[in-house]
């Protein structure tokens, strides 16, 4: 092991507690940028303990809601590989599942 912080693939989406520093990262060019790449990039912000990525999106989980702010305002509209990203704060949870992104 490299003595490198790994963070988990879990984003805490079922949590209503940690929604607040949940934030959906939309725009994302997933054949290029890597869960690494948002570990490094967002991680400036503050301590992430969870990242998900999936096909053109991502989900970075920090440990407070004034880091994900931070990453969001910080973030929002930069272009990463080629495209702009989409970010905002999750926080909607209606029948335990995410149903909007709000910021």
């Amino acid at each position: 092991m490299t003595g490198k912080t790994q963070t988990s693939n879990v984003t805490n989406k079922n949590d209503p507690r940690s929604l607040n520093s949940r934030v959906f990262i939309g725009n994302l060019n997933t054949a290029i940028v890597k869960k690494t790449d948002i570990e490094v990039i967002f991680s400036k912000y503050g301590k992430i303990v969870g990242c998900s990525v999936h096909k053109g999106y991502a989900f970075v989980q920090y440990v407070n809601e004034r880091n994900a702010r931070a990453a969001v305002a910080g973030e929002n509209a930069r272009i990463i590989a080629g495209q702009p990203l989409v970010m905002k704060i999750s926080r909607c949870l209606i029948n335990g599942r995410l149903m909007c992104f709000c910021s």
